[in-house]
C-alpha cells in the first residue's frame, strides 16, 4: 500500500509521519481528530500561517515556545499587542522570527475578537461551515490528497474578507486536515475512520 508505512511499533501510517517521536504522536493523537472552539481554532490558524515556507514539524518543535510567547493564544490578550510586544517576539529564539508572520497573527488576533461579537464560538462556527461533505474514496497515497479545495479556497475569500492574513487556500487546506474538517488518512493507516 502506497502511502503508509509501518513504524518500529508494527502500526500502520500516513507516510508523511515518519520516524521523529513528534511526528509520530501529532499523526496518532492530533491530525484529523475534529477540533473546535475559537482558542485552539485561532492557535492552529497562527501556526498554519508560521508554517509557511517551513516544514511542519519545525512548528510542532516550537509549539510550547509559540504559546508562551503569544499568552496561549489568547486572541483577547493578543489582539491588544504592540510594538513592545513586537520587539518581544523579533528577540525570542523559541519562535519563528517573521515580522510579517508576527503582525499577521496580530492582525489575525484583532480579526477574531471583531468576530466573536457576532457570538461565542463565532470563528468555530465560520471555519466548521466550510467543512467538505465526506469522501465516497479514502486516498490510497500522498498523491490523491489534494494541496486546495473549493471549500478551501472559500475559507480563505471568506477569512481575507474579514481581515485575516496568511490563510491562502493551501494553508487553509492544510488546517482544514489538521482541525479535522477533513479525513486524509490514507488506505491502510490504522487512522483512517
Amino acid at each position: 500500500m502506497s502511502g503508509v508505512t509501518v513504524g518500529a511499533d508494527g502500526i500502520s501510517r500516513c507516510a508523511w509521519a515518519g520516524n521523529d517521536s513528534e511526528y509520530l504522536r501529532y499523526h496518532d493523537e492530533e491530525w484529523g481528530y475534529p477540533l473546535h472552539g475559537d482558542r485552539p481554532l485561532f492557535e492552529k490558524i497562527s501556526l498554519e500561517a508560521f508554517q509557511a515556507g517551513l516544514s511542519w514539524i519545525t512548528i510542532l518543535k516550537r509549539r510550547d515556545g509559540f504559546r508562551a510567547a503569544f499568552d496561549g493564544f489568547d486572541a483577547a490578550i493578543v489582539a491588544g499587542y504592540g510594538e513592545d510586544d513586537i520587539a518581544r517576539l523579533m528577540a525570542n529564539e523559541r519562535i519563528i522570527r517573521n515580522r510579517a508572520k508576527i503582525l499577521a497573527t496580530i492582525g489575525n488576533a484583532r480579526a477574531t475578537r471583531r468576530l466573536a461579537e457576532e457570538g461565542d464560538n463565532a470563528l468555530d462556527e465560520l471555519i466548521w461551515s466550510f467543512a467538505p461533505p465526506e469522501r465516497a474514496k479514502r486516498p490510497s497515497s500522498l498523491a490523491e490528497i489534494p494541496a486546495v479545495t473549493a471549500e478551501s479556497t472559500a475559507l480563505s475569500a471568506e477569512l481575507r474578507a474579514r481581515g485575516f492574513r496568511f490563510v491562502g487556500p493551501t494553508t487553509m487546506y492544510a488546517l482544514m486536515q489538521s482541525a479535522g474538517l477533513v479525513d486524509d488518512h490514507v488506505v491502510g493507516c490504522f487512522r483512517a475512520r
